[in-house]
């Protein structure tokens, strides 16, 4: 495949996947209406700590650093 088209289908996955994520996230923000719910700040933490972990590890996933091995043992 050539360059070109990889990175346009890159430009054009990523954006709809994005898109979704970023209207998933408003969905959630819709959730701290108490007119409708009813929360404490444990649950909304907990709802975060997910969020950020899952953004943190996805975002490793695009580090240069990341793509070598590393040794797991040594002496």
């Amino acid at each position: 495949m050539e360059k070109a088209t990889k990175h346009k289908n890159f430009k054009r996955i990523a954006e709809a996947r994005t898109e979704k994520v970023l209207d998933m996230l408003d969905l959630i923000g819709n959730l701290s209406n108490t007119s409708f719910y009813e929360y404490d700040e444990k649950e909304v933490k907990a709802i975060f700590d997910a969020i950020q972990k899952s953004v943190d590890e996805n975002k490793k996933k695009f580090s240069k650093k990341n793509k070598k091995t590393t040794r797991r043992f040594t002496l």
